[in-house]
């Protein structure tokens, strides 16, 4: 997608050899305009997958989903907490998952009346490197007896397994950018 392209061009930095920040108009400030475009991009992708939910993990995806669940018709946006709290009762449904960025695990968890069984599920989420917050999410659309029709994903590090490994699964994954390394800081994409 040539106006994420852009952005992660002129905003993007890379740190290491294997963190894209992109917090100038994706995860911390949202570029609305590039969020709503996004959000078309992702809709014209999956639209004939008929989803009935958008699936996504807190926080950075929910921005993203909810742009591409507009587009479809404003479908639900279910996002899977972190966290375990007082306010989420009843039957849960739950899933480990490891997280690059923060280098710990969480457990992932829905409650189970938010995804109507039957459910035809797209994921989507900002990140994808070795796929664990996919892994999750799939995991638990299995415990709700829903179905995956596909996962867009904003930025995928294609330097790491996970796009690989959903792709030889046979899954419709979306990636609107894919980085293919980082050099001296900069964020080297994966030409459209």
């Amino acid at each position: 997608m040539k106006e994420l392209h852009d952005a992660i061009k002129t905003f993007g930095r890379g740190l290491g050899k294997d963190v894209v920040k992109v917090d100038m108009f994706l995860n911390h400030r949202i570029d609305t305009q590039l969020l709503s475009q996004m959000g078309k991009a992702f809709a014209e992708e999956f639209r004939d997958e008929r989803p009935t939910l958008i699936m996504t993990v807190e926080a950075s995806g929910i921005a993203i989903a909810v742009a591409a669940a507009m587009e479809m018709g404003h479908l639900p946006v279910v996002f899977a907490k972190k966290s375990e709290n007082k306010v989420q009762t009843g039957d849960v449904a739950s899933a480990p998952v490891y997280s690059f960025t923060h280098k710990k695990e969480y457990n992932i968890r829905v409650e189970k009346r938010y995804v109507p069984r039957g459910s035809r599920v797209l994921i989507i989420d900002d990140f994808l490197a070795d796929g664990k917050a996919v892994e999750g999410m799939m995991q638990l659309c299995e415990q709700l007896d829903s179905q995956v029709v596909g996962i867009g994903i904003a930025v995928e590090k294609g330097f790491q397994p996970g796009g690989q490994q959903l792709r030889a699964r046979g899954i419709h994954l979306k990636s609107l950018a894919i980085v293919t390394g980082i050099e001296d800081g900069k964020i080297l994409l994966q030409d459209d």
